[in-house]
């Protein structure tokens, strides 16, 4: 079965930084994350998710608009981690993320498959 855990998460100033990691286990085979586009995505109660970033297994990206130029999406595929560096944070980044497996070509209408159960980004101004 497989399962992604998210850590890194916590409280920061505006203008600061914070790094997210995945964990993901359950792959049968060792090669096999590897084909996986995954994304990250944010959500707070009651709202929609908002897709963040996504890569793909060629390492190819995308960005929404809103973290374009402060968040950067990477992963090592031989950990099977996913990141996501998050710099020059404000306040409305503020949010629980989400890593996931995305469907490869969805974005930015992504479709989500296996969701970890999240970690709490909050900014304060």
């Amino acid at each position: 079965q497989v399962q992604l855990v998210e850590s890194g998460g916590g409280s920061v100033q505006a203008g600061g930084s914070l790094r997210l990691s995945c964990a993901a286990s359950g792959f049968y085979y060792a090669n096999y994350y590897n084909n996986w586009c995954m994304g990250w995505f944010r959500q707070a109660p009651g709202k929609e998710r908002e897709g963040v970033a996504t890569i793909d297994s060629g390492g190819s990206t995308n960005y929404a608009d809103s973290v374009k130029g402060r968040f950067t999406i990477s992963r090592d595929n031989a950990k099977k981690m996913l990141y996501l560096q998050m710099n020059s944070l404000k306040p409305e980044d503020t949010d629980m993320y989400y890593c996931a497996t995305v469907v490869c070509g969805s974005w930015p209408n992504l479709r989500f498959g296996i969701v970890g159960q999240g970690t709490q980004v909050t900014v304060s101004s």
